[in-house]
């Protein structure tokens, strides 16, 4: 495996774990933890798409990462 699979593999692993917490009423969806782990993952995930150059991911992962930082900051917000 080289150090893009392992950059791809975490990312992808990172989306996961809210997904899953939030199956199991760990956390909520719009619970900072579950837009944060989603901006994350999404921002790897988009980088390891980058250097396999694999555009339709590109597209995929940087639309995820755009609208979780949206997320991210209307929760900012409201909390305000």
């Amino acid at each position: 495996m080289t150090p893009t699979d392992w950059i791809g593999f975490a990312g992808v692993t990172i989306m996961l774990i809210p997904y899953f917490l939030n199956l199991n009423n760990t956390i909520a969806k719009d619970s900072l933890t579950y837009l944060l782990l989603n901006l994350v993952g999404a921002g790897i995930a988009c980088v390891a798409s980058v250097l396999i150059r694999y555009l339709p991911f590109v597209i995929l992962e940087a639309c995820w990462t755009l609208v979780s930082a949206y997320g991210v900051i209307q929760y900012l917000r409201h909390k305000k």
